[in-house]
């Protein structure tokens, strides 16, 4: 599969230059750092929140935890982790797990943790679990305009 259709799209409505980086099949920011050779604070990762507004995303570094307290607090919203069946039907054209940190792609509410914003490269996935995009720190900010930003992981 390589690259998402919904994120191919979006990429090439927003004429961001990309990389796209194979590696070994993996299942976690983790280990797909390592086995892209990169560091895992410059992978951004999604995380899918809800309330009885709906989904949320939450793009924190990969390297991070999300932070649900703080989240509730800026967003002053019951916000809670999603079930990983219902983030499945969502993300229809990506494989389990394996989702983008595009949440304006596929309309959905995002928000992008301040620890991001300063990386001069950024990596995500592409929707498998053997691809990465690499994409500069400006062009990530490209694809969340209008995002809110704030603090809502830390790292352990």
């Amino acid at each position: 599969m390589a690259m998402a259709e919904t994120v191919q799209s979006y990429l090439t409505q927003h004429q961001i230059k990309i990389e796209l980086v194979p590696h070994p099949k993996t299942y976690s920011a983790h280990d797909t750092a390592q086995a892209a050779h990169i560091r895992d604070d410059h992978i951004a990762k999604a995380v899918i929140v809800k309330d009885t507004q709906g989904y949320a995303m939450v793009v924190i570094p990969g390297s991070n935890w999300l932070k649900l307290e703080a989240l509730q607090q800026e967003t002053d919203r019951d916000l809670q982790l999603a079930e990983e069946a219902v983030i499945d039907t969502l993300f229809k054209d990506c494989k389990p797990g394996a989702i983008p940190p595009l949440g304006p792609a596929y309309n959905i509410e995002t928000f992008l943790d301040e620890q991001l914003i300063s990386l001069a490269n950024v990596y995500f996935e592409a929707g498998d679990h053997e691809h990465l995009v690499h994409v500069s720190g400006n062009d990530l900010h490209a694809l969340l305009k209008g995002v809110r930003h704030g603090y809502f992981s830390h790292n352990e």
